[in-house]
């Protein structure tokens, strides 16, 4: 099993306001799709998965207009 820091941002949807939820936790997997699954409900849910150039997992979400990142980074050891 990988252990990976996870890290959830909620986007602020206000406007002038450029403030974002941000949660952080260490996990241990062996696959990511399951801890992202508990954030996508919603009548409208589109999301899209991707690599970073650093290497990490990154999930952008889209719940009925709330953008979300969950970002998934391995930990060494």
């Amino acid at each position: 099993m990988q252990r990976y820091e996870m890290v959830r941002e909620i986007f602020n949807s206000c406007s002038n306001n450029q403030m974002r939820d941000v949660f952080i936790e260490e996990i241990q997997a062996d696959t990511l799709e399951p801890w992202v699954q508990p954030f996508l409900s919603g009548t409208q849910v589109s999301w899209e998965k991707h690599e970073s150039p650093d290497g990490g997992i990154i999930f952008d979400i889209n719940t009925d207009g709330m953008m979300q990142r969950i970002t998934f980074t391995e930990l060494a050891g």
